[in-house]
């Protein structure tokens, strides 16, 4: 019987990362924060570049569509999470499981895609501005976002559909706050070699092949900052270009602990560092994409109809 046949209709338990109701109440307050503060202010920054034109330009299409991924990407965890930390009911069905298995991947694939192209954007923009709007034309900035979905909804269905061959004969007893692909290894009773060397493989196709790509384009880009003759340009730019740096290198820094590893080494605190880039990252982006830019700030400004206080 196969491990798909013989898993559906099952449940798994989400029972979390602590059992400690005094805990749980901590987690449930401090995920729901987290939750409405990433919800809040990715809404803001979809709103504010949908309605100003100024904002119309490659750089704010690329961000609205990473600020509406790390939307979907939060929001396919982090609700059933609170219901989890609430209620003694913690099951969860196979088919549920699975569904929030892909949309994670999936995500978070979209999410690592959207930072490379977003890089490129500004790698041009400072090294090549003459050549930018030509460069960065709608049509081209439209191929490469349709390629971004295309390679992370086939990212996530190659490994959710794997995961329907695998066969869970054991404990489904899950203590971790959602579906997550090595949680679910680490349960199964089935061979899963195969399933995990394709787990490696592409996980090194669609993300260390962008992080490369996002390494090269911000080494050019500081190359191109050491230039510049203005001292407070140059710091304008240094200072930009570390913020970035800093989501950048938690968001792969995250992934590449959690999933270029030995199965057999995987351990709690490995789901931490899951939360890290599934929870933490997607709150972080608005502020550190957005509401230290100035164009942002007016943008803001006019949505909300009161000047928006710029951070320093």
């Amino acid at each position: 019987m196969d491990g798909g046949n013989q898993s559906e209709g099952s449940e798994f338990l989400l029972l979390g990362m602590s059992e400690s109701p005094e805990q749980q109440r901590i987690l449930f307050w401090m995920f729901l924060s987290m939750y409405l503060v990433t919800v809040l202010g990715n809404v803001l920054i979809i709103l504010a570049i949908s309605s100003d034109s100024h904002l119309h330009t490659p750089m704010y299409f690329f961000l609205a569509n990473l600020s509406f991924s790390d939307l979907f990407f939060v929001s396919n965890t982090i609700p059933k999470m609170l219901v989890n930390l609430q209620s003694q009911d913690k099951a969860i069905s196979y088919a549920g499981c699975l569904t929030q298995l892909y949309f994670l991947l999936s995500l978070v694939a979209l999410d690592n895609l959207i930072l490379a192209v977003m890089a490129y954007d500004r790698y041009v923009a400072i090294c090549c501005p003459l050549h930018y709007v030509t460069a960065m034309s709608p049509g081209l900035c439209v191929l490469l976002l349709s390629l971004c979905w295309v390679f992370s909804v086939l990212y996530g269905l190659i490994h959710t559909l794997l995961m329907t061959r695998v066969t869970f004969c054991g404990s489904r007893k899950i203590h971790y706050l959602f579906c997550e692909m090595y949680v679910l290894l680490w349960l199964a009773c089935s061979n899963i070699h195969i399933i995990h060397t394709v787990l490696v493989a592409t996980g090194c196709f669609i993300f260390l092949t962008p992080l490369g790509f996002t390494t090269t384009s911000y080494v050019r880009i500081v190359r191109t900052i050491l230039q510049i003759p203005s001292a407070s340009k140059k710091y304008k730019a240094f200072s930009t270009c570390a913020l970035h740096l800093g989501v950048v290198s938690l968001f792969y820094g995250t992934l590449v602990m959690v999933y270029l590893q030995p199965l057999h080494t995987y351990s709690m605190k490995d789901s931490v560092a899951t939360v890290m880039y599934a929870v933490v990252t997607p709150m972080m982006n608005p502020f550190i994409y957005s509401l230290r830019n100035k164009d942002m700030h007016g943008a803001l400004g006019k949505l909300l109809g009161r000047p928006f206080q710029r951070l320093k």
